[in-house]
């Protein structure tokens, strides 16, 4: 054999991925776990933004102190916290991706800014 026949083998196709057909119950409960998911996040981000109005209190807080960074660490915890209310919820965190965790990750981060950021400003 020559060499040009090993690469003139067919390559086979890769089978499609059959998609299951969801039934629209599925489909409603999903949507219901994604949009409960998502208020779980907002409410942890407008949380842990009021408590870090109460327990920092100053905005004028100097970089040094160990206070300044109370805040991020506040919001951390409150992204964490998560987990623990799906769990109190029954709703499977483990189907979760890393985009998933980004997503809540960021709506707890930009509920936390801005609740923050408003009532600093009052």
């Amino acid at each position: 054999m020559s060499e040009g026949s090993n690469s003139e083998e067919k390559i086979q196709p890769v089978a499609e991925a059959k998609e299951v057909k969801k039934t629209p119950n599925d489909k409603m409960t999903e949507h219901r776990e994604r949009m409960i998911r998502t208020g779980v996040a907002c409410f942890m981000g407008i949380a842990t933004g009021v408590i870090s109005y109460l327990v920092i209190g100053d905005p004028t807080t100097p970089a040094g102190e160990p206070r300044s960074i109370l805040g991020l660490l506040l919001l951390l915890a409150g992204i964490v916290f998560q987990k623990h209310v799906f769990m109190a919820l029954r709703i499977d965190y483990s189907k979760l991706g890393g985009k998933d965790w980004f997503y809540q990750s960021f709506m707890a981060f930009a509920f936390w800014f801005i609740s923050w950021t408003i009532l600093l400003t009052l």
